[in-house]
């Protein structure tokens, strides 16, 4: 895990009210399978995103930021969402808690956007939720560093998932109870778009990563990584995608692939 700290000054992040909530040891809880809600309330789109996910809650009481299966991406972000969140979880990096959200074909009647009523009309059914961490602030590379521990394996992850979505212009990294959070991977695995392409050797570019001037521990990350990297541990995590999501291949050869990639990544990497 790693805690961060202002460039150059002190960490005023230890000067945030704490909040008394369970979620921050999520992280720390692995599940079989992941956990299924029914949306009850679209409370309002997060127009960042090109994809137009949005808040909702759902009837566990919690709130999410909703990823629709009917977005642009269609249902192949989802599934690189799940396994790229869920395996970096079990590789101990901290994302927050995803869950399966079933969007009622009743609720785009009470919204008014007609480019969002598509939206949702396109996503009832089931839908991907991840966890709202209320009051997060997102990792401004800027102002905020991390230790090089944190760094190399952040980025020897992201290699192994071929994530380009971790640069210093969008980070995906939000900074919550003093503690580094990893969001938004849907644009990782990007080799599933075109399986007769797909090489596990496929150079992997870290010039722009937010991290790449922190991350000078890559062969110890790559120790201590890569060997987690089995076919249980990949199997584990491809299970929990809903079956219906894959595309022209299914779990196996995600597993064979990300399998092959881990003891290759340290020459992937180009810095």
């Amino acid at each position: 895990m790693c805690s961060v700290s202002v460039a150059g000054g002190r960490n005023d992040v230890a000067h945030w009210p704490e909040r008394l909530s369970a979620r921050a040891d999520r992280n720390d809880r692995v599940a079989a399978v992941l956990e299924h809600v029914t949306v009850t309330r679209y409370v309002t789109p997060l127009r960042e995103g090109g994809s137009l996910p949005a808040l909702v809650e759902a009837d566990n009481l919690g709130t999410y930021v909703m990823k629709f299966r009917g977005a642009g991406q269609g249902p192949l972000a989802l599934v690189a969402e799940i396994i790229a969140a869920e395996l970096g979880r079990r590789l101990g990096l901290r994302v927050p808690e995803l869950v399966l959200a079933e969007l009622d074909p009743r609720i785009p009647g009470s919204e008014p956007d007609p480019e969002i009523q598509d939206l949702l009309k396109a996503s009832s059914g089931l839908n991907l939720g991840v966890d709202f961490l209320p009051g997060a602030a997102g990792f401004d590379p800027l102002g905020w560093t991390a230790d090089a521990e944190f760094a190399s394996r952040l980025l020897w992850f992201d290699a192994l998932v071929q994530n380009p979505d971790r640069t210093w212009r969008n980070p995906n990294l939000l900074v919550w109870h003093r503690d580094i959070w990893l969001i938004d991977h849907g644009a990782a695995l990007y080799f599933q778009h075109n399986w007769p392409t797909a090489d596990p050797r496929r150079s992997f570019d870290a010039r722009e990563h937010v991290l790449r001037d922190r991350a000078t521990a890559l062969a110890a990350a790559h120790r201590a990584m890569a060997p987690l990297i089995t076919g249980p541990l990949l199997s584990e995590v491809a299970a929990l995608v809903p079956p219906a999501w894959f595309g022209e291949q299914g779990a196996p050869a995600y597993i064979s692939y990300l399998r092959t990639r881990a003891p290759l990544v340290p020459e992937v990497i180009r810095l």
